[in-house]
């Protein structure tokens, strides 16, 4: 026997057993550093040494999972974890799930093979037909440094998209960055995925003191089904990109904190003008996830030690100080930005500011972010400090067309969604997933 064939016998992909599997998938957590996207900054040499998303000189943000390893996937009802076994023992992970979302790009979008005309009617009552589409959502791939270039990385994700093929999805998407060039060549060379979006990650930190909302503007909380309205009638499915089409239960769910729009208390006399307002949501990832901030400089270390040292004797002198960032730390998502009106750039600055006020009241949280397109006009308007921010996300999505005889009659505008989006079309970022 062959030593390639020997590999084949001692590799083996199955699905998680959370009671049995869990102890060895959080440990294999922890040796893979992980970037802003979810995708391990590991390359894939065989001594395993690591590639970090470089900020500057050196520093990286790092993230991990906390808890239950499925989080970022259960929200589907259709989810998996499969687990890679070499020999008896567990180096590779990946998580998947199918989830229908709004495709934008008008009434082209919905491809015929992914749902049932019953299951469109259920999922578009007032949306125009095309505006949904069954997604595969490939995230968390993780393999043992040690265990590299036997081939396991790419077993777990045939084994994943064949899985999610199997349940109806039309497409398939994975995230990674820029500088991760072993995951990009995986998936971009041997899967035939395609860079599809670029979004920001805008993050500042959650300081001492509370950010000031001028006494001209008004913020009030929605209760969940009118926060839902608000969205149907803002980001209407075939004007927005990944809109889930459970969008109530995310704005009910228990880690939204709430749903917050912004107006003016005196708002102009001129009729010709649009009413201004904003409105985002607020996801506590603190219990899911936590950051870390990494190869920073001693320097740098003691100088915000200093300066937080000097708020704690001093407060009245409201000295900007920051958390401690170089232990793990959490993090507070904004999504859902949108804002009108020739006021509304304000508005949605005090509402960020407003987000930040509430971090302040959890001290495991230390950075307030959100992740928007480069060309959504919310990304010129929302706070953020560039070290704590990360431009390097790349989302990538393949076509399962191809592969599925019953999408032979399909056209060519559903499997080309890797185009550039039309003008104006809302990039939504599903804080669950990230």
């Amino acid at each position: 026997m062959g030593a390639m064939d020997l590999e084949k016998v001692l590799l083996r992909v199955r699905e998680s057993d959370m009671e049995r599997d869990l102890a060895a998938v959080e440990e294999l957590e922890r040796r893979c550093e992980v970037g802003l996207s979810g995708d391990t900054a590991a390359n894939d040499s065989k001594d395993g040494s690591k590639k970090r998303k470089k900020k500057k000189k050196g520093m990286s943000l790092c993230v991990e999972q906390v808890g239950d390893p499925l989080a970022r996937v259960r929200h589907a009802p259709e989810h998996i974890m499969l687990v890679a076994e070499y020999g008896e023992e567990l180096v590779g992970v990946i998580k998947a799930c199918v989830k229908t979302v709004s495709r934008g790009g008008g009434n082209k979008a919905f491809s015929s093979s992914s749902s049932s005309d019953s299951e469109k009617k259920k999922l578009q009552p007032s949306s125009p037909a095309g505006a949904y589409v069954k997604v595969a959502c490939i995230l968390g791939l993780r393999v043992s440094p040690s265990h590299r270039r036997l081939g396991i990385a790419s077993k777990l994700v045939k084994e994943a998209e064949e899985w999610c093929r199997e349940r109806g999805a039309a497409h398939a998407t994975m995230a990674t960055t820029s500088s991760n060039a072993a995951s990009l060549a995986l998936f971009t060379g041997r899967f035939g995925y395609v860079p599809f979006r670029r979004p920001e990650f805008l993050g500042r930190p959650v300081h001492a003191h509370d950010a000031p909302i001028p006494k001209a503007h008004r913020v009030y909380q929605l209760p969940p089904p009118l926060a839902a309205s608000a969205y149907a009638q803002l980001l209407p499915p075939n004007a927005a990109e990944f809109l889930p089409a459970d969008m109530p239960a995310l704005l009910a769910h228990k880690l939204t904190l709430g749903t917050f729009v912004a107006i003016e208390s005196s708002p102009g006399d001129d009729p010709s003008l649009p009413p201004s307002f904003a409105v985002l949501s607020v996801w506590d990832s603190t219990r899911t996830m936590s950051f870390r901030v990494g190869g920073a400089p001693a320097l740098l270390r003691a100088s915000l030690a200093a300066v937080r040292a000097l708020d704690r004797a001093a407060p009245w002198m409201r000295v900007p100080s920051i958390p401690d960032i170089f232990s793990p730390f959490g993090a507070y998502l904004l999504y859902g930005l949108r804002m009108s009106g020739p006021a509304g750039p304000a508005l949605l600055r005090s509402l960020c500011d407003h987000a930040h006020n509430i971090a302040r009241k959890n001290p495991a949280c230390a950075v307030v972010a959100a992740d928007v397109a480069p060309d959504d006009p919310v990304a010129a308007v929302v706070p953020c400090w560039r070290r704590f921010s990360c431009d390097e996300d790349v989302w990538c999505i393949k076509s399962f067309a191809e592969k599925n005889d019953d999408n032979a009659g399909s056209s060519d505008d559903d499997d080309n969604w890797a185009a550039p989006a039309a003008h104006g079309t809302v990039l939504f970022v599903d804080p669950r997933e990230f």
